[in-house]
């Protein structure tokens, strides 16, 4: 059935197209003036007052994490270490006796004290405790949870990550990397208990925020940072309800379980499909673990590599099943072996637009350069930077001038893919197109324009999927109706302009309370 969706205009990253968006079925058939494309027998969609723009899409977001944050304890909005542990001992409260106690979204950055709390501070929780920074790649433990993982003062650092100790050389609580694997694989992860339902009731309210599409990181086992159950098995049993489409990259350890996982999302029944691979080559400022070529400001230390032991092999696979090369890099030295790497799959045929940076936050003027070359795509989240930005300087004195450079990445000839991080950020596109825009004053230089900023949240993650532009003719009909024009609107009123509707391979999704313009 052939359908003219009309607004007061359409608008892409390239311009104002016309006021009209005819599609039939699940598909485009033309973009012009409703002059032009209305015809008899041909049903009109009118939405006066707004603005049609490509469907807006996630290049970086994790669904179960998102999932358990929304139904789990969440640990976001605490502001001192006493907010903490009233959280944590409420919630333990209602729980069978010795039942593990899993919590999401700690900020030390946002607590009074400033520091992670230790195992001590959550030893009056008479239960294992876990909980885990906002970032993922941290955790905290109480001696209950150590205790029960069999860890002690004489336990090893394992590959790619680290306990924090304390004076005498016991681990203080403090997991970093793949250190919280010891822990989590025994009290359990982040995402345990999660069903199918609940899934699908997080993924819901991403319409109010204009999401039709997410490019999803889930781990073939258990989530990567904290045990627990399939990640890939949750999202599979909510992929025929899923209400937005979602593009897999599979995390996963041996090259047969990326196939294995591909088989089994070409089977989902839903709109959920295989994109390929997904891995760590380091892990974030907040952890001081990000990969870096001189050590951070305030500590000497120069953050943790990580690449598994198969990433070749892993690479090369997803690349055979059709799918791309997704590779975390948040430090500099992290970014640049992961060029390194992606240098040797050119020189082995690989097409350079299936290989992407997620991330990709410090690079100078060399990295950028060499990353253009290449041809890979940088895969960025705009909205980091309010979070981030006050302590990053502590971090990383000087070099924050190149931390999240979008206008310097754009220059140099680098397409970005727009995204959040979810549950790091909120998963709101319209948020991070303003956080692009305005930076909230952090390295005001590296503000971009309003049009790149629409085309990081469409055409960036089009064509880090390998697709052509949005609202070509016969591309998917996805469509964001907002009410003002993303482009015109001014950057702090960006992320509470009203989104009136969705359209997903054709299908409308009224948003039911639309936010205030």
């Amino acid at each position: 059935m052939r359908r003219l969706i009309t607004a007061d205009r359409v608008r892409t990253a390239s311009g104002v197209l016309g006021d009209a968006v005819l599609i039939d079925g699940p598909h485009v058939v033309g973009v012009g003036n409703r002059s032009d494309l209305l015809a008899p027998g041909i049903e009109e969609v009118a939405y006066p007052g707004a603005t049609i723009v490509p469907g807006l899409a996630d290049a970086h977001f994790h669904p179960t994490n998102w999932a358990a944050a929304v139904h789990r304890l969440t640990l976001h909005d605490a502001s001192t270490l006493g907010d903490v542990i009233r959280a944590v001992s409420e919630r333990a409260g209602t729980m069978p006796p010795g039942k593990p106690l899993i919590a999401t979204r700690l900020d030390d950055q946002r607590l009074a004290e400033k520091r992670l709390p230790t195992r001590h501070d959550l030893d009056v929780i008479d239960r294992p405790v876990l909980l885990y920074r906002v970032c993922g790649h941290i955790a905290v433990a109480n001696t209950a949870a150590l205790e029960a993982s069999g860890i002690g003062p004489a336990t090893q650092d394992p590959a790619g990550g680290s306990f924090d100790r304390d004076a005498f050389g016991h681990p203080n609580g403090i997991l970093r990397e793949t250190a919280i694997r010891t822990v989590s694989s025994v009290v359990g992860g982040r995402g345990d208990g999660l069903d199918a339902d609940e899934m699908v009731s997080a993924l819901l309210p991403l319409h109010e925020v204009g999401l039709t599409r997410l490019s999803a990181m889930v781990a073939y086992g258990s989530d990567p940072w904290c045990g627990g159950p399939s990640e890939l098995r949750s999202v599979l049993q909510a992929a025929p309800d899923s209400p937005v489409e979602i593009d897999v990259f599979v995390i996963a350890e041996e090259p047969d379980d990326l196939t294995e996982a591909a088989e089994r999302l070409a089977k989902s029944g839903g709109p959920v499909r295989f994109a390929g691979v997904k891995m760590f080559s380091d892990g974030s400022f907040g952890g001081h673990t990000a990969a870096l070529r001189t050590p951070y400001s305030d500590t000497g230390t120069t953050g943790t590599m990580r690449l598994p032991a198969k990433h070749r092999e892993l690479a090369q696979r997803a690349l055979d099943l059709g799918g791309r090369v997704a590779i975390h890099a948040i430090g500099d030295q992290a970014v640049g072996t992961v060029l390194d790497e992606f240098d040797r799959l050119l020189d082995a045929g690989a097409e350079p637009t299936r290989l992407r940076i997620e991330h990709a936050s410090l690079m100078d003027d060399a990295d950028r350069a060499r990353f253009a070359e290449i041809g890979a795509i940088a895969s960025m989240q705009p909205a980091i930077l309010p979070s981030d930005g006050p302590w990053l300087p502590t971090r990383l004195g000087d070099r924050v001038r190149n931390v999240i450079a979008h206008r310097s990445a754009l220059e140099a000839g680098i397409t970005i893919a727009g995204g959040s991080d979810c549950p790091v950020e909120q998963p709101s596109p319209l948020w991070g197109m303003a956080t692009a825009r305005d930076r909230r004053g952090i390295v005001p230089e590296e503000e971009v324009s309003a049009e790149d900023a629409l085309g990081m949240f469409t055409d960036g993650v089009a064509a880090a999927l390998g697709e052509p532009p949005p609202l070509k003719p016969g591309s998917p009909a996805r469509l964001t109706i907002l009410d003002a024009d993303p482009v015109t609107a001014a950057a702090e009123v960006l992320p509470t302009v009203g989104v009136r509707s969705v359209w997903i391979r054709g299908r409308e999704s009224r948003v039911a309370t639309p936010r205030a313009g």
